[in-house]
């Protein structure tokens, strides 16, 4: 019986990996459409937006077939209840790449061109699918130092999402003419540094399966060791 449940444990993860990749996939393909103005190219990654969707329910029938079905240790049920937390996060960058995608088919209607190159959103990006993609790595690989690596990594993201909000005030001020793209690739920026969050709230999630305890406590664990002069302990349940 333990052996049958472990293949499922096994299986939560590869589909949790697939997950992961498909929610890569959307953000690289709707951000290099915005890029090059590649209107099939956002088609693409608005449709798999529906993928993701159908994932989540798979990985969500498997968690509850798991908790019903079989008698987890405490152990398990911390990864089965983080992975049930994790797929909400993906489901929702999944929507978020698709709203990239979305705005990236109304700036093909407008006559007058965004001048930017774009390669601060691009950065932005990049940086965000090594959140999402690192995060689901440390959940398969059971990583705490990759964790603590995602976590720390969204100060990168929140310092590009600055610099584009700053660049696009100065295209504002220079002229007016852009205004209404610069409103929507603020929103480009917007939706990437969400993502950025929801690939930090994975992390956190992986650090609860592994150490039973939230982010929050194992800070304030952490902090007061510290003070004491003394290291704190991996572990948990």
């Amino acid at each position: 019986m333990r052996k049958m449940f472990d293949n499922e444990l096994i299986r939560l993860n590869n589909l949790l990996v697939e997950m992961g990749g498909l929610v890569e996939t959307a953000i690289a393909q709707a951000v290099q459409a915005l890029r090059t103005g590649n209107l099939q190219l956002a088609k693409r990654a608005i449709d798999y937006d529906q993928q993701i969707d159908d994932k989540e329910k798979d990985i969500e029938s498997l968690c509850l077939k798991l908790l019903l079905l079989q008698q987890p240790v405490a152990r398990d049920l911390r990864l089965i209840s983080s992975a049930l937390k994790i797929i909400t996060d993906m489901e929702r960058i999944g929507d978020q790449a698709a709203d990239i995608a979305e705005i990236t088919i109304m700036l093909s209607e407008v006559e007058i061109k965004y001048p930017g190159k774009l390669e601060l959103i691009s950065k932005m990006a990049a940086a965000a699918v090594k959140m999402v993609t690192e995060s689901i790595d440390a959940f398969v690989r059971k990583d705490e130092n990759l964790v603590r690596e995602v976590i720390e990594y969204d100060d990168i993201v929140d310092a590009l999402f600055d610099q584009i909000k700053f660049e696009l005030i100065n295209i504002l001020r220079q002229s007016g003419e852009y205004g209404e793209q610069a409103l929507d690739l603020f929103l480009v920026a917007k939706y990437l540094e969400r993502i950025g969050d929801h690939a930090e709230n994975i992390a956190e999630w992986v650090l609860f399966s592994i150490t039973g305890r939230p982010m929050a406590a194992e800070s304030s664990v952490d902090g007061k060791l510290a003070a004491e002069g003394q290291k704190p302990e991996a572990g948990g349940i």
